[in-house]
């Protein structure tokens, strides 16, 4: 067994292996990039070493620099951990070539499936199902346009090396290929330095299930069965399960033997995962994923194993800790991704800090948070935005369902917009209890999973109360923190009562609910027994904030008790009450001078930090509504930003590899065009 492990990645992968290793006795040594400085996986490890800036070809991709770091800390092995190097050959035999064990399959069972093409021809030549597709060498547009129309549209480009929905794109006709050819080019080359691609049939609704294979040095050769990863946006997993719901054993049983002998092929070792696509009875082969996959908690829960510690056996050269007939299925595990970003947005990623994040109370079996940020942390626009890995486990999937909503009813996260909604959404929609999963569940379900953002919930009166007593409560504390720091303490000044000489004691709150053009006037009086009365819209009532059995807080409106949580960043106060979705309310000075807004239809501006990659106008150019005007690359994908409006360009502000904030304007335009025109 090693005595020390390097983990060359970051956030809750990197937060995970060290669990283990912690768990086994064996030392770890975490990396970081500037960004990353400080990050919750290089407190948690016992050595931390800093590897370069924060773009991640200058550092977790730097294969030199990482072997520098694990010779000098005295690693004996390392764990790529998932994405960055995980399925990169060469790193695979740099580390053999240092003498350092790579936890991970050999160089070349990764060549083999890292390359998706490659890995179709050597399961087609095994006589294992696939989706029509082209698979070829030759990448030149009019290769790839006819090998597209004779497949029959719509069909799918894939980035051949990699995955995680990157470099893939759905083209539904012919005159969108050429656009969508580029954009995955430039998605593939910018996530995995290499800008190869597939084309494939796209199916209308798949299911997307995967088999978990394990493989010693011994010959031995496992499945631990399935997860179905359905549910999907841009192409993404956002929530997984195993077992896969409606899974017979026959089924399981000719999958499990499919993605063994995809194993065995290639002379696989270690952790790996082979992905296949399901329409109906048929199944057909995608991809092998030659790492550990970021759902494997939900294998994990279903099977009571630890697969980090198989992983890192197994590369100590031990055999598999388990045979095959040993291996059993108990209860239903899901698992729910929680990620910073904007559903409302078309899953935009979001940045920013966590001004405040509370997490479901983990329960050992039952309830699982892997997550590598804790508040105060930073999501930035250079690596993936998952927050964390929601797992829970119940006895069966209704009972695994009803942990799921009531986990993510908990989560409480202020500072990035995140899917938390969209997540709750699912997980209380009738198609989802019922099994009915495909890759187009999102989408078809939109109208009931994606409401619109500007909801009224903001202004329910639970929480203007809530929101109200929230400022009530920071303002006597301020107030009496600076009497305490005073030399009149006791002073009436410090008084937080409303008093008023000859006159009705109150104090006016001007509220403003997120999404609102106008704030609210609510009208607070204190009331002698404690708590205040609240002039709200629909009429006064009693309200106040208690604290309840286990120190939180429950807000208290004519005699009925809520659970509740706020998070105050500056004016802006988040309610989070028990049973429904987090609301702001901003608390407003009337004093202060009125807000401007900036008129959105004649500048088009950066919607979250990037770098810019491609600048299609110049000055003078008439465009068409929706041309493509400027390419942002953020968090390892590509934003198009399109023209509003039809118009002539005015100004174009920045030039490609350009870094800009959120915000940042890019494009101007002058007016309308003469083509518009006419």
């Amino acid at each position: 067994m090693f005595g020390k492990i390097l983990i060359a990645n970051r956030g809750e992968i990197a937060c995970r292996v060290i669990a283990t290793a912690r768990r086994l006795g064996i030392a770890t040594v975490a990396v970081y990039s500037e960004a990353d400085a400080g990050a919750r996986h290089t407190r948690l490890a016992d050595e931390a070493w800093p590897i370069g800036p924060a773009p991640a070809r200058q550092s977790y991709l730097s294969i030199a620099t990482i072997l520098d770091v694990a010779r000098r800390a005295g690693a004996q092995a390392i764990h790529p951990g998932y994405g960055f190097l995980s399925e990169n050959a060469e790193f695979a035999e740099a580390c053999a070539e240092a003498g350092i064990a790579f936890i991970g399959p050999p160089a070349a069972a990764i060549r083999a499936m890292g390359s998706k093409a490659a890995a179709k021809a050597l399961m087609e030549r095994a006589g294992v199902p696939l989706v029509p597709g082209y698979h070829g060498e030759a990448q030149d547009l009019a290769t790839l346009a006819e090998a597209a129309a004779r497949i029959g549209y719509p069909v799918l480009i894939k980035a051949s090396a990699g995955g995680g929905g990157k470099g893939m794109r759905v083209v539904g006709h012919a005159a969108e290929f050429a656009e969508a050819l580029e954009g995955a080019r430039r998605e593939a080359a910018s996530s995995f330095g290499d800008d190869r691609v597939l084309v494939e049939k796209y199916l209308t609704r798949p299911r997307h299930i995967e088999i978990q294979v394990f493989a010693d040095t011994h010959g031995n050769t496992v499945s631990l069965f399935e997860r179905d990863c359905s549910i999907q946006r841009r192409h993404q997993k956002i929530i997984e399960e195993a077992p896969a719901p409606g899974m017979d054993p026959a089924r399981r049983q000719a999958m499990g033997e499919a993605a063994v002998a995809a194993a065995r092929a290639v002379g696989y070792v270690g952790a790996g995962t082979v992905e296949f696509i399901a329409e109906g009875d048929a199944f057909f082969f995608m991809e092998m994923n030659t790492r550990l996959q970021v759902e494997h908690p939900v294998t994990e829960m279903v099977t009571g194993l630890d697969l980090v510690e198989w992983q890192i056996r197994v590369a100590a050269g031990e055999p598999l800790p388990l045979p095959a007939e040993r291996l059993a299925i108990r209860g239903h595990a899901i698992e729910a991704r929680v990620y910073a970003e904007d559903p409302a947005r078309d899953f935009l990623p979001s940045t920013g800090r966590l001004a405040h994040l509370r997490q479901p109370r983990e329960v050992p079996g039952r309830v699982r948070v892997d997550t590598g940020v804790r508040a105060g942390d930073a999501i930035t626009p250079h690596y993936d935005p998952m927050i964390a890995k929601l797992i829970v486990w119940g006895e069966d999937r209704p009972a695994a369902l009803r942990r799921l909503v009531a986990a993510l009813g908990e989560y409480e996260v202020v500072g990035v917009r995140t899917n938390l909604g969209l997540l709750r959404a699912i997980a209380d929609h009738p198609a989802f209890a019922a099994g009915e999963l495909d890759t187009g569940f999102i989408a078809r379900h939109a109208a009931a999973l994606l409401p619109p953002a500007e909801q009224p919930a903001a202004a329910e009166p639970a929480v203007l109360a809530a929101a109200a007593l929230a400022a009530l409560r920071d303002q006597r504390e301020a107030i009496r923190a600076a009497a305490r720091a005073s030399g009149d303490p006791h002073s009436p000044w410090a008084e937080t009562d409303a008093w008023r000489l000859n006159g009705d004691g109150y104090q006016d709150l001007h509220l403003r609910p997120e999404g609102a053009a106008t704030a609210l006037t609510l009208r607070s009086h204190p009331l002698p027994e404690g708590g205040v009365r609240l002039d709200l819209p629909g009429g006064p009532v009693r309200a106040a904030l208690e604290e309840d059995a286990e120190g939180g807080l429950r807000l208290v409106l004519d005699g009925v008790a809520r659970r509740l949580s706020a998070a105050r960043r500056g004016a802006a106060i988040a309610v989070f009450l028990a049973g429904h979705r987090p609301c702001t309310v901003v608390l407003e000075d009337p004093l202060a001078p009125p807000r401007s807004e900036t008129a959105g239809s004649e500048r088009v501006t950066a919607p979250i930090p990037g770098r810019v990659t491609r600048v299609l106008v110049r000055p003078g150019e008439a465009v068409e509504k929706n041309a493509p005007l400027v390419v942002i690359e953020a968090m390892k994908m590509e934003l198009t930003l399109r023209a509003p409006v039809a118009g002539v360009i005015a100004t174009v502000s920045h030039r490609v590899d350009d870094m800009v904030e959120e915000g940042t304007e890019l494009v101007t335009f002058a007016g309308p065009s003469s083509s518009a025109a006419g």
